[in-house]
């Protein structure tokens, strides 16, 4: 079986309980289109980003996706949720089967420091097998900015990459065109599933492993199901995209050992870029920082 159906959801979030509404979803989807065999939910979709709705893994948010996913038959990756391990919280994506248990759970490994600041990094990669159909691969929203993930995946055997997302800067033109560079870098379908309101701006997409349009969502609500077929996948990794390029290939066959990658790497220049925090109000005519109201000056 090369051919699989998945569906993304996209749907306004608040900074509530959003459960009632994704289950309303999910069962409008599963209700029109009956053929869907997975259904992807955007980032942080069941409570928005907010650090105090984090909960115990295994929680009251969790069982009921497992619910969701037993009562329909299908594979459920319900976004993520803050996940609360002991004094650390993870933006933590559970996958569940369709007989509703969860086969892993991945916690996202690049949270969007400055501004996720206290969420924990993960440090596992995720993939796992669907049955009978192929590899997928986890990664969630600004994961993707990182290739060093997406080929980690790839070098795994990971066909496909799920990519929540909560996206509502003013970058977001930024992320679609990494999503689609880097269906084709990697050969791999990314089906990236992004919110409204305070869950992200819409443009959720779906691009195949030539980095080609399947569907770009506008900036409402939208159920988005799709049939992908892995074999293309297969084909296009062995003969090349469009029988051209073999970049994964290339990659496995390079002469060259990145420095880059090795323990010790002089990081010089990365350390002179500063600190990873917000950036300031800047003065253009004193060349730095405006002070604030009240403060002191430094002498």
């Amino acid at each position: 079986m090369t051919h699989f159906a998945i569906a993304g959801i996209q749907m306004p979030i608040t900074m509530q309980n959003n459960l009632d509404a994704m289950q309303s979803r999910l069962d409008v989807l599963m209700f029109l289109y009956p053929w869907v065999e997975m259904v992807v939910f955007s980032e942080l979709a069941v409570h928005g980003p907010v650090h105090a709705s984090a909960q115990p893994t295994g929680g009251e948010f969790e069982t009921a996706f497992q619910q969701m996913a037993l009562r329909h038959g299908i594979w459920l990756i319900p976004g993520s949720l803050y996940e609360k391990r002991d004094d650390r919280v993870y933006n933590t994506t559970p996958v569940i089967n369709p007989a509703g248990e969860i086969v892993t759970r991945y916690r996202k490994m690049f949270p969007f420091t400055p501004y996720e600041v206290a969420t924990t990094p993960g440090d596992e990669v995720c993939v796992f097998d669907v049955p009978n159909v192929g590899r997928f691969g986890v990664s969630i929203c600004y994961d993707l900015w990182f290739p060093e993930l997406t080929r980690s995946m790839v070098a795994m055997g990971a066909e496909v990459i799920i990519n929540p997302v909560l996206a509502n800067f003013i970058d977001r033109p930024a992320d679609l065109a990494i999503v689609q560079a880097s269906a084709a870098m990697f050969q791999s379908y990314i089906v990236s599933v992004n919110g409204l309101g305070v869950g992200g701006n819409g443009y959720s997409m779906v691009v195949d492993p030539s980095g080609q349009l399947i569907h770009k969502a506008n900036v409402g609500e939208e159920l988005i199901p799709v049939e992908l077929d892995l074999g293309l996948v297969r084909r296009q990794r062995s003969r090349g995209l469009r029988n051209m390029g073999q970049p994964l290939k290339s990659f496995r066959d390079r002469p060259t050992d990145f420095a880059v990658y090795r323990e010790g790497f002089d990081t010089g220049y990365l350390d002179s870029l500063g600190p990873l925090e917000k950036p300031g109000r800047a003065n253009p005519s004193a060349g730095n920082l405006v002070q604030l109201p009240g403060a002191t000056a430094a002498e």
